[in-house]
């Protein structure tokens, strides 16, 4: 990340500035002339509320804030209004940048800064003119006090984890394949100091989990089985929360080969819950974070060769049970279900697992949010639905009613592995819950894991989606 965010606690006449504030009479000691004070006030009152002052030496940008009835609907506002910033500050090649809000409120600050971070993300790794396409800004100075100097370092610490997610689900299989996604987890682990185990093929097999070893018959690479690891002394909770992300490096469908148009354009994507599990990791190592989490990560890819398992094919997962395959499309919840049924071992506290499961969670709610189910309690639903809100990565809850159960009955096994045509992401859920005895809770990502254009700071690919959500989770369930 070559974006530094930190805290000034003086700016001079000559620094560009971005201005909060909810009322023009608070700009009079910023060193603005009467007259373009007139200018302000009179787009203001054309209900403009992001101006822009060239003062030739410097930039001046004042933000009006809007009255909003809900706290999360102001912060993830300014959160936008920073990302339009981007454009104007490359077109000037402004380099610095000072935050300022007039009221010295700290989380209109932050908000305003995260969006502006997070807009800045770049993938031009595989350009030509790569110098040429780089972000002029490289340093963002919120003016504040000292005291929030922890919570401007978590700041960056967090945008950066997003970015590390980013950069992984971007990356092609050209680079990321399965061998190349364990070294990549491994550079995360050296950075910022979680421990890392990375199992074999052999180890696999030895513990007998057919679904991640049934989808990997197709490939050309054997599968990795990544195990991360944070367990500081003074730890806040007694059990581990283990965090489970699927890995499928690339998706071409297996035998049941993906027909939609273009739909396999983008089956890079199909690790995103696997790079929000790694980049989670390294975000509470570098807080270092006093709270116990293991991540579990499965990698394959789901790939087609004259070995690849095949519709019809019965295979026996790791806690025992059979499953009929009816549609090798359908990998995602097969190394999921390895994982998951492995978390035990762990007596886990909660239990999230982050995939990129199904298209109806896509057609159901679109990109705008995250679909959930699980069987944990109400209370850590609703905490975990808080901080989807206060990310604005919201969480739409749907039921896991018994009755979708019967619709993974299997003939000729404990259970097949789609459930027809209806309700197809909660009986992804269903299949999921088969493998769990514990708190846990599914999150599928397949709407906001990758987007075909920038939305404000969420930019076009990769999103990141899950990393700020699980680290605001964290520290309200832990710290607040």
């Amino acid at each position: 990340m070559n974006l530094d965010i930190k805290i000034c606690e003086s700016f001079s006449k000559n620094d560009n500035i971005v201005i909060l504030t909810d009322k023009i009479e608070k700009l009079n000691k910023y060193g603005l002339e009467k007259l373009e004070l007139d200018f302000i006030n009179n787009l203001h009152d054309r209900k403009e509320n992001l101006i822009q002052i060239n003062q030739y030496k410097r930039i001046i940008y004042v933000k009006f804030i809007p009255e909003k009835e809900f706290k999360y609907s102001l912060f993830e506002e300014l959160r936008k209004s920073a990302s339009k910033l981007k454009s104007d500050l490359n077109k000037l090649k402004i380099e610095k940048i000072t935050i300022i809000d007039t009221d010295n409120n700290f989380e209109r600050l932050i908000s305003f800064s995260e969006g502006l971070a997070l807009s800045h993300y770049q993938f031009i790794k595989y350009f030509e003119d790569k110098a040429e396409k780089i972000n002029s800004l490289k340093e963002i100075n919120v003016y504040t006090e000292k005291k929030y100097l922890n919570q401007i370092e978590d700041l960056k610490i967090s945008v950066e984890s997003v970015y590390k997610a980013r950069d992984l689900v971007n990356e092609p299989l050209s680079f990321l394949n399965t061998n190349q996604f364990a070294e990549e987890i491994k550079k995360l682990s050296v950075e910022s100091g979680f421990l890392l185990n990375v199992l074999d093929k052999k180890q696999i097999e030895s513990l007998k989990m057919g679904g991640l070893l049934a989808v990997n018959k197709g490939s050309n690479l054997p599968p990795k089985f990544a195990i991360l690891t944070w367990e500081p002394e003074n730890a806040k909770n007694n059990n581990f929360i283990v965090l489970v992300g699927k890995g499928i490096v690339y998706d071409t469908g297996g035998l049941s080969l993906k027909s939609t148009a273009n739909s396999m354009d983008i089956m890079k994507s199909d690790m995103g819950g696997a790079a929000a599990v790694a980049s989670i990791l390294y975000a509470i190592a570098k807080m270092k974070l006093d709270v116990k989490v293991i991540g579990l990560i499965p990698i394959t890819d789901n790939s087609i060769n004259n070995e690849a398992y095949v519709p019809g094919d019965v295979i026996k997962m790791h806690n025992g049970k059979t499953v009929e395959v009816l549609n090798t499309d359908a990998e995602g919840r097969l190394i999921l279900a390895d994982a998951l049924s492995y978390a035990e071992k762990y007596k886990p506290e909660l239990v999230i697992d982050f995939a990129t499961l199904t298209g109806a969670a896509v057609m159901a709610i679109g990109e705008y949010g995250i679909v959930s189910m699980g069987n944990a309690d109400d209370v850590t639903f609703n905490k975990l639905e808080t901080s989807g809100t206060d990310v604005y990565e919201r969480i739409v809850r749907f039921p896991l009613w018994d009755e979708y159960k019967e619709l993974l009955k299997s003939d000729i096994a404990d259970v097949k592995n789609i459930g027809g045509k209806v309700a197809g992401a909660i009986t992804a859920g269903k299949f999921l819950e088969i493998f769990t005895n514990y708190n846990w809770i599914h999150l599928d990502i397949a709407g906001p894991a990758f987007i075909s254009n920038d939305d404000h700071y969420r930019t076009k690919g990769g999103t990141g989606v899950s990393v700020r959500l699980i680290i605001n989770f964290l520290k309200k369930q832990y710290f607040a």
